[in-house]
């Protein structure tokens, strides 16, 4: 039998952080929006596709919002949930590039390839280029595309980047971690250029803004320049709250009382985040577009516990497949939803939004075959059964074979040292390692997690390779049924076989020395051609008759006065 320690909080007051809100109508410090925005008025019929605007935060844990009882200040996203529709048996991926791939596709990562790890900024891969991705199947639809934040999909050739699939603009970075004002990414000691884009330039004059204001500030431009009279699509995915942790000393100042220093940074970059999203809505009403829009808001994975996050009371953290990696902060907002104000336990996955917001637009479907996500639009708005029963989190072959795991454990069909998770009606099934278990109260105190007793472990099993869970009972994942129901264990693994004899090969090439910044002028980008494209992907290295180009010698000093101005430009912590 598994045993737990939990000492030096009590259940109760671990559960119950509440948080400090303001007046909903205050301005914003993030965003140039006026502070008169349009009269509220009743909803239209729905007469015309809607505006579109998805919001897409990073690293975001599920405690760290005010409505599920953190003590991070999240009044906007509190109102619009507690306005709209909670989703709270909503699913999203582990980490960056497959939630986004998923999104944006509408495929699970076994169907386009991505199902092990992220795309490195070195690797020349991206999302395949035969998939039709959400925003082109919205331009078909008659619809402008913009998007604004982190792409994360690759970018070692142009057909890759944002404008090349299906964004009208684009603006923000590429890699998946950059400095919130020098825009600088290092992928490894002395492997580090500057990567924010506009469009597929370099956007150098743009240093020195903090990622978030810049962010929202042009979501503002994009909506002030455009008609409401002809349907839009903005995907916003913040930077925030990734690592680093970095945020103006005025958000800062408010959680100063927060003993653990991290979470302290990690609180003020969140409610940043929240205020920004506030600005967007005011921007949304202030230029007509409100009474026709829905505004989705989604993390991308679980918190990371050890850079402030927290997803308390839920079992594990990012970059795991536990509740706590994949169980998302999800809701809609919208005039146009029927049934308003409600919290909704329809299972959606986030492969869903693709088909839910292509029906919306009133796009075409038809020559998208074979799509994993399911359209969820009756389920959000009218409160109907959702039309998802299961879901692959994934099945990844090139993760750590866990030491203990074999065929005979999986019943002779499964391999159960592989790494895969899956959930069918109420249960759940993992194998293979499904990454750091613990259950990890909020980082409030002042040397987490250096003190044992903030900690809730699991003190065996760390030799099994099987769990199963019903997770509509036990959500926090603390009673494994593996053993006394060795039925539904066969069942699910049944499942992973079928999945995996459609998967298709991993995508996991080697990294290219020729994506060096060094030899592209000091900024992250496109590195290969259309010639020599092949032969990388291949092998992962560049082709023999290509000329090495010499060592980019001022980089560097470009680098040093670069950040030495946004240094002097910005009130940085």
């Amino acid at each position: 039998m598994a045993v737990y320690a939990l000492t030096g909080f009590s259940l109760v007051s671990l559960l119950s952080f509440g948080y400090l809100s303001w007046d909903w109508m205050k301005p914003g410090l993030v965003a140039d929006v006026a502070t008169d925005p349009m009269e509220k008025s009743l909803p239209p019929a729905f007469t015309r596709p809607p505006h579109i605007i998805f919001i897409l935060t990073d690293d975001q844990g599920y405690h760290d919002v005010g409505y599920h009882g953190s003590d991070i200040q999240t009044p906007t996203l509190d109102r619009l949930a507690a306005e709209g529709v909670k989703l709270e048996n909503y699913y999203i991926q582990p980490i960056c590039t497959p939630s986004r791939s998923q999104l944006i596709t509408g495929r699970y990562q076994i169907h386009t390839g991505l199902q092990h790890s992220i795309i490195r900024p070195r690797q020349p891969n991206c999302l395949p280029l035969d998939q039709v991705t959400l925003p082109q199947k919205l331009q078909e639809a008659g619809y402008s595309t913009h998007m604004v934040g982190k792409w994360h999909l690759g970018f070692y050739k142009k057909e890759c980047l944002p404008t090349r699939r299906g964004f009208d603009t684009f603006l923000g970075s590429l890699t998946g971690n950059v400095d919130y004002y020098t825009y600088d990414n290092c992928d490894g000691p002395g492997v580090c250029g500057y990567d924010l884009h506009e469009g597929e330039d370099v956007a150098w004059d743009q240093s020195g803004k903090y990622s978030t204001f810049l962010y929202t500030q042009r979501v503002s431009k994009i909506l002030a320049s455009h008609s409401p009279k002809e349907p839009i699509f903005i995907y916003v995915a913040f930077q925030a709250v990734h690592t680093p942790l970095q945020s103006p000393k005025e958000y800062i100042y408010r959680y100063r009382s927060m003993g653990n220093v991290a979470r302290r940074k990690y609180a003020a970059m969140v409610t940043c985040m929240d205020e920004a999203v506030k600005n967007i809505t005011w921007a949304l009403k202030k230029y007509g577009y409100y009474d026709n829009s829905v505004i989705v808001f989604s993390t991308d994975n679980g918190g990371q516990t050890f850079s402030g996050g927290s997803n308390w009371p839920l079992r594990g953290r990012k970059g795991t497949y536990w509740e706590g990696g994949v169980r998302g902060i999800g809701f809609v907002h919208s005039p146009l939803i029927k049934r308003k104000r409600r919290t909704s336990w329809a299972l959606v996955h986030i492969t869903d939004w693709y088909p839910t917001l292509v029906t919306l637009a009133r796009g075409n479907l038809s020559n998208v075959p074979g799509l994993d996500g399911y359209n969820v639009w009756p389920a959000i708005s009218e409160g109907k059964e959702s039309p998802r029963t299961e879901i692959l989190h994934n099945i990844d072959p090139l993760y750590n074979h866990a030491k203990y795991g074999s065929l005979e454990d999986g019943f002779g069909i499964w391999n159960t040292a592989v790494q895969a998770s899956i959930r069918v009606g109420d249960w759940k099934l993992l194998t293979g390692d499904p990454g750091y278990s613990d259950w990890i109260p909020p980082q409030t105190l002042t040397n987490f997690p250096g003190s044992w007793w903030n900690l809730e472990r699991l003190t065996d099993g760390l030799r099994k390779s099987v769990w199963l869970f019903n997770i509509t009972a036990d959500p926090y994942e603390r009673y494994d049924l593996s053993d006394q129901r060795p039925d539904v264990v066969r069942t699910l693994l049944m499942r992973l076989v079928d999945y995996n004899r459609t998967a298709i090969p991993v995508r996991y090439p080697a990294e290219n020395p020729r994506a060096h910044p060094d030899f592209n002028g000091g900024a992250w980008g496109p590195w290969a051609s259309e010639d020599d494209t092949e032969e990388w992907e291949d092998t992962g290295e560049p082709p023999k008759s290509r000329n090495k180009k010499k060592k980019c010698k001022i980089c560097k000093l470009r680098s040093f006065f670069r950040k030495l101005n946004t240094r002097l430009m910005s009130n940085r912590i």
